[in-house]
This record gives C-alpha cells, structure tokens and sequence, in this order.
C-alpha cells in the first residue's frame, strides 16, 4: 500500500439480518487530506463510521489503518486511530487537564511522556489557558476543543470527526474548522458532517452516500465544476418571440419563468451570454438582468439522495 494512503477502505459490507446497510464501499484517505463524508438520514453514514473505528465488524470487506489491518490487528489498528463522536467523551466534573492525562494513560502513551502529550494536545486544541478549568464550566465550543483533543492526543495517524460542529455559534464554527484544517497538516481526516457549507469550507474531497452505497466521489475542484449549470437567467423589459431567443447561437432551450423572464439552457463548451446581451441591445428588448446560474452543494446532495432511504441500524 501507497505509504501516503493512511485510511483503505475495501469492499465494506455489512448486514443487519437480512437488511443490507452497506454494500460494497471503496475508498482511500491520504495523508494531509480532509474527507467530508455526507448521507442523509439512514443512508448507511453511522454504520461506515463504526467500522472504520473498529467499533463494529463488517460483513465483508476489510479495512486498513495506516496499513494495518483492522481486524486482524484492531490494537495496533486503533492506536492509529483517533474519534471524536457526536457527543464528545468528556467527564464534566474533571478539568482539562486531569482528563487529557487520563485520555493520555488510555492510549498507553508512557508516563514520562504523559506531561508533554497532554501539553502538545491542549496547545494545539487552544485550550492552554482553561486547563485548570472544569470541564462542566467550559462553553460548548470549549467543550468541543477538548474532545478534539482527546482524538489527538496519542499523535494517530488517523483522525475521525463527527459532527464537530453542531451545537456551536457562528465564531465557534469558524474556529473549529481553521482547527481541522490544521490537523490535516500530520493527519487523515474523516469529517462526517450533514452541514454541507462546511464540506465546502473544510474538506478536500467529498463523498456521499445513499442507500448503503457511494453515489459521489469528487475532490472539492470537481464538486465546483459539478456546480457549473449550463444555463443563464435573463429578464428583459420587452421580450421577444421565444423563437427569436431560441435562434441565439448556443441556446438549445429556451424556458419560461415569471413575466419577461426565461432560462436559457446551452451546451457547456458554448456560453451565449454575450451573444444574447449583443441581440438584446441590437433588437432593444431592454436588457435588465443576465446571470449565469449555478447548483449548490444542497442541489447536488438532494438529486443524489432523493429516493427515499431504507433505515439504518442503530
């Protein structure tokens, strides 16, 4: 295996009785990257996290940590492996301090070295100034900091997030992703996220799943090129014969909206935008608005998704 690739997915499937929650996944993690992985309710998302975690066995397949393979060697595996999940593992009544050195004896990390991970972690966490702070005192976004913490503090190779954001106000947000993308300097990093603007703002390469299996595989470029429409939207004060627009060179379809406006579909390699403003004015049809339109990440994710889901086991 590619010692840049720190995560192997191979072929994962996995049941629930008879019900099949995920078929057939295939996917790799290098290192540096940060994968957003997306899915809508009961689409398979929370059974794929547990067992790349090793928190769950697969049906079939395999799944490699740091070229490790998880099964046969979950200990060495796992030690690569750090996992923030939804509600972070915290012990309010500890501080941050007592409970990253108590996270730190967890992953077997020797005791002369305990001081420094525990410093090293908080450090990179921002958290150096509430160690003595009860965790049970500190904000959401704090709290949050500190289950990152945790997931880090033994230097994995791996490092999986889910839902690190929910909960937190606007600046919190901000800062928890600068957070990861810091993280992806040493690290592989699974994001598992519904919030789709923070796939855009944080990851590499994003993939969604549907049904139990991949639907979208594109690094973050591709998924912008995706959002490309071949179409303009174009409001004219005196609007001419649909014939007339039709007859503009590139425009394959013309199509109604509200009064005096139209979508203008065209081939992708031929944009008509000028050649309409040029007619426009030549024919004075009173040009009011020529915009070019595009998908969101949210048109995109919902004509992947729209059948209806099965439901995922817990």
């Amino acid at each position: 295996m590619d010692t840049d690739t720190l995560i192997d997915v191979q072929h994962l499937t996995r049941y629930y009785s008879t019900h099949r929650a995920v078929h057939d996944l295939s996917f790799q993690v290098r290192r540096g990257e940060v994968l957003g992985f997306l899915g809508p309710n009961g689409a398979g998302k929370s059974t794929t996290m547990q067992m790349i975690t090793g928190n769950l066995a697969p049906s079939e397949g395999r799944v490699l940590i740091n070229g490790i393979d998880l099964l046969d060697e979950p200990l060495r595996a796992k030690a690569a492996l750090g996992y923030l999940p939804e509600q972070p593992p915290l012990y309010r009544e500890l501080t941050v301090d007592e409970y990253l050195t108590y996270c730190a004896r967890l992953n077997r990390i020797p005791g002369a070295r305990v001081r420094a991970a525990v410093e090293t972690a908080r450090e990179r966490c921002g958290l150096s100034d509430v160690g003595r702070r009860l965790i049970g005192n500190l904000s959401k976004g704090y709290q949050q900091r500190v289950g990152i913490a945790q997931a880090i503090i033994h230097a994995p190779a791996v490092v999986i997030l889910d839902e690190p954001t929910v909960g937190l106000d606007p600046i919190q947000i901000r800062e928890i992703r600068s957070l990861i993308r810091e993280l992806s300097a040493e690290h592989s990093v699974i994001l598992s996220t519904h919030i789709l603007p923070e796939v855009q703002a944080t990851c590499d390469r994003v993939q969604i799943i549907n049904q139990g299996e991949l639907v979208l595989t594109d690094t973050i470029d591709g998924l912008t090129r995706r959002m490309q429409r071949s179409s303009l939207h174009v409001t004219l004060r005196f609007p001419p014969a649909l014939a007339r627009l039709q007859a503009i060179d590139g425009v394959q379809e013309v199509e109604p909206l509200e009064e005096g406006s139209y979508r203008l579909h065209h081939v992708p390699e031929v944009n008509p935008a000028e050649a309409v403003a040029v007619a426009a004015v030549h024919h004075g049809w009173g040009l009011l608005a020529l915009t070019p339109e595009h998908a969101s990440l949210e048109d995109i994710f919902v004509q992947l998704t729209r059948s209806e889901p099965v439901e995922e086991a817990a």
